[in-house]
């Protein structure tokens, strides 16, 4: 990847990987990012995960082309990031480790490694002057880890973002970004939307050309558009108007009435309805939905006195996530004792501005004529909404 005669892309794609974290399915794999600055002095921006460490160390090598390694600039200490820090202070036992006072607690704590004697530490505006190319250091605490910085270099205006900006696949991935940058996003960094927001803040004061992630694909056109896609997620606004429809069904007959108000919704004119089996897609996607859609309608069959249990365990995917700014509607089944509204209404009062419809419907084991009324109550006060 071509960044400039003085920035190369030393990183490495992962397509072995099933999970990311143990937790996401990433069918296309993920890049781990990271950068090398070749001037008077040289400087590498991050590492990466111990997985892909021997290809690495190889791009490394072959970008250095036998110079001196003078920095490692370590903006984030999780793993996938850090993974290969301790084979590369071996490799370069000359090169000062660049961070903040967290960098170099995680760094012990992850390593047992105490750089003292050849480390620097910065603060909020530091500043590392390499020759021609000089990087500030940003404080970015919890997006999405306490240590977290970003570097700004100021001759290419460049934003090295951590992990600001990332998503999920491999670099030669022909993906729509917005899709898996969302479904990254509001996973990992979207509980901690106000620390994104501070971010963000600082950076309408730096002139960015090219934004260079630790996942995903280096940003360097139409910036304005990534900018903005990141103020609505990390604000907790809706990106796009329409209704987003998650049902948990045991034995199908409340999937039946979850497609049955999605055709509702489309015949009113509502032009955006998604539907999830939130027994079978990827809980991720599905917090994504929930987070990009304005509204929210919940079909769930009640289990052992509570929601089915993939709806449960939904709720509190959105909960941890602070999902908020929403309006939801409710469905429950039941054949002897209905108590999945209860249940799902019980999660949503926790979070922050999240209008609950007063039109639940209750069905009784299965769909029938009778129960055609309430549905369309609950349509129409969806559609009201919009």
């Amino acid at each position: 990847m071509l960044i400039s005669d003085s920035v190369k892309y030393v990183g490495v794609d992962d397509k072995t990987i099933d999970l990311f974290e143990s937790q996401y399915v990433v069918p296309n794999g993920v890049s781990y990012n990271s950068y090398l600055i070749l001037d008077e002095k040289t400087a590498l921006m991050d590492t990466v995960d111990a997985r892909c460490t021997k290809e690495w160390g190889e791009n490394v090598e072959a970008a250095l082309a036998g110079r001196k390694l003078d920095y490692i600039v370590v903006q984030h200490m999780e793993p996938d990031h850090s993974g290969s820090l301790a084979y590369a202070m071996e490799k370069y036992p000359e090169a000062v480790i660049v961070g903040n006072a967290k960098t170099f607690l995680f760094l012990n704590q992850l390593f047992g490694v105490d750089c003292a004697d050849r480390k620097l530490e910065v603060k909020e505006g530091d500043t590392l002057e390499l020759g021609k190319h000089k990087l500030t250091f940003v404080m970015a605490p919890m997006v999405h880890w306490p240590e977290v910085m970003v570097s700004y270099e100021s001759t290419e205006k460049l934003l090295f973002s951590a992990d600001g900006f990332g998503k999920f696949g491999a670099l030669d991935t022909d993906e729509d970004w917005a899709c898996e940058a969302r479904r990254y996003y509001f996973n990992i960094v979207g509980k901690y939307g106000a620390s994104v927001q501070i971010l963000l803040k600082k950076a309408k004061n730096l002139d960015i050309q090219k934004i260079l992630p630790l996942h995903g694909p280096i940003l360097d056109s139409n910036l304005e558009y990534y900018l903005d896609l990141y103020d609505k997620w990390s604000s907790y606004q809706p990106e796009t108007k329409g209704v987003f429809i998650a049902y948990a069904s045991i034995h199908g007959n409340t999937a039946k009435v979850a497609e049955l108000l999605a055709q509702k919704l489309r015949d009113l004119g509502e032009e955006k309805v998604a539907v999830a089996d939130l027994s079978r897609e990827d809980i991720a996607e599905c917090v994504e939905d929930a987070f990009r859609y304005d509204r929210m309608i919940l079909c769930s069959a009640t289990y052992d006195g509570n929601a089915f249990v993939p709806m449960e365990d939904f709720l509190h995917h959105l909960q941890i996530k602070t999902y908020q700014n929403r309006i939801v509607g409710l469905v429950e089944n039941g054949t002897w004792a209905p108590m999945a509204a209860k249940s799902m209404r019980s999660y949503l009062e926790t979070m922050k501005n999240v209008t609950i419809l007063d039109a639940t419907v209750s069905i009784r084991s299965t769909y029938k004529p009778s129960d055609e009324t309430a549905l369309d109550c609950l349509a129409n006060a969806i559609r009201e909404r919009a």
